[in-house]
């Protein structure tokens, strides 16, 4: 044990782990500025009267008047401070806390790029990632520039999770059969010179085989030597790819910085010449003998196991549940499935009266947002959260008398005919969306096989 744990202090050049910091830092500076000067601060965060919480989490609530405003701002600087590296020990945690607080606000904005930022985010709050390519490292220069190899091997264990289980994710038969990339693809042929060729018929296909052998055959590539270099080229063209035609965000910048942490951890001083190969050729050697090494904590080692062992094994339980997971998300979030799924359709609330029978439409404005209405009505734990909030709601107008909460969601999947999500019977207001019983509520997902909608004149045809 104490081998592995010198091993895995060995000092290395902390160059790499720095470009990480500083894209990651100019990289929220620049989406927290983008929420500032746009209008998404007001839509997703203010005008809601009701926010979708996470389960444990509904204390978490957006800060009053001009409070996000201030929050966005306070994101800007300090993503900034990270990438200067400046105060990194005061700076990093911060700036994870306060990006995880936005997170932890609003259930129906949820998006796995930022759920990824937090947590390289999380990891740069734990490594001493300053130590070269900073402010810091400036104001110290008798300070060594290195960092122990745990640091390298963390950041490459997160980027290889996401590229690994995007991967496993797209096993699926309606991936493998081209949905829904062949319906998003063909709503771009508007693009410059691609256009025409995204509307053909077999370019679902073709882009869902190449993203699947992309995510599953990427971090074998760099890790060898040999095949790193092209592999990385091959990653870029795969990000500007997809930012370019879905328009995703920060995600495929974010994925390029980080996939860069593969190459060697002296990498940025190679190539820009900011010190002779020889400085640093000491210690990747010491990395395979262990030379110079101080152990890294007991503490430190556990804490390192325990992210390891949950990265790997929150993605994977949603086999836990039965049913298709993407028709009842049950064990979705945060498990790496990103665009595997086009789910449509508008959900409607009744409340129901078991006393008389009488059932009455609920009337949403002033409740929710249309957008919130349309990221809740396919997904289940949602419209019972709702539910619950609508149920309490109607208590209090009648005077305490008891109602139940009827939810009818007709919903289509991946181009599939529209059938109901829920059951229709239920009393959404009471059901549990925690643990792993089978959720006899949520009804049985459609046939397998992706049915693309298609309009009467190519139907008949």
């Amino acid at each position: 044990m104490r081998s592995f744990r010198e091993r895995l202090g060995v000092p290395v050049s902390g160059a790499s782990v720095a470009i990480v910091r500083i894209g990651l830092g100019l990289l929220i500076a620049v989406e927290s500025l983008n929420y500032l000067t746009g209008d998404w601060i007001r839509v997703s965060y203010l005008d809601p009267s009701f926010h979708f919480t996470y389960e444990g989490f509904g204390w978490v609530q957006p800060w009053a008047g001009v409070g996000m405003y201030i929050h966005f701002a306070a994101l800007t600087v300090l993503g900034l401070a990270l990438a200067l590296g400046v105060a990194h020990r005061f700076v990093a945690p911060l700036l994870a806390a306060g990006f995880l607080y936005v997170f932890l606000l609003e259930k129906a904005e949820y998006l796995n790029h930022f759920y990824a930022a937090i947590l390289l985010l999380v990891l740069i709050a734990l490594i001493p990632a300053d130590r070269a390519l900073s402010l810091a490292a400036r104001r110290h220069p008798g300070r060594p520039r290195t960092v122990p190899l745990w640091s390298v091997w963390i950041l490459r264990f997160q980027v290889g999770v996401i590229y690994l289980f995007a991967g496993l994710a797209k096993l699926g038969d309606d991936w493998l059969a081209g949905e829904p990339m062949g319906t998003w693809l063909a709503d771009r042929g508007d693009l410059f010179l691609v256009g025409p060729l995204l509307e053909g018929a077999a370019a679902g296909q073709v882009f869902s085989w190449a993203g699947l052998a992309f995510d599953l055959m990427i971090v074998p590539l760099l890790l060898w030597r040999r095949t790193r270099a092209l592999a990385f080229v091959a990653a870029v063209g795969f990000h500007v790819g997809n930012w370019i035609i879905f328009d995703i965000g920060i995600f495929p910048p974010m994925m390029i910085v980080a996939t860069t942490v593969f190459f060697d951890p002296d990498w940025p001083q190679r190539l820009w010449a900011l010190r002779p190969r020889s400085t640093t050729a000491p210690a990747r050697a010491s990395a395979g003998n262990g030379i110079g090494a101080r152990p890294i904590a007991l503490s430190l080692t556990a804490v390192l196991a325990v992210f390891v062992a949950v990265q790997i094994a929150f993605p994977l339980r949603h086999h836990l549940y039965p049913g298709l997971v993407h028709w009842t998300e049950e064990g979705h979030r945060f498990s790496w499935h990103m665009k595997l799924r086009q789910k449509d359709g508008i959900a409607g609330f009744y409340a129901y009266d078991p006393a008389t029978g009488e059932r009455a439409p609920i009337d949403l404005d002033g409740v929710i947002t249309p957008r919130q209405l349309a990221r809740a009505s396919p997904q289940p734990d949602m419209l019972a959260q709702l539910a619950s909030h609508l149920a309490e709601r109607e208590r209090e107008a009648s005077g305490g008398i008891p109602v139940e909460i009827r939810v009818e969601a007709a919903i289509s999947l991946n181009g599939r005919p529209e059938q109901l999500l829920v059951d229709p019977e239920a009393d959404l207001s009471v059901v549990s969306t925690s643990g792993l019983d089978r959720a006899e509520w949520i009804e049985p997902a459609p046939s397998s096989g992706p049915r693309r909608v298609v309009d009467a004149s190519q139907a008949s045809g």
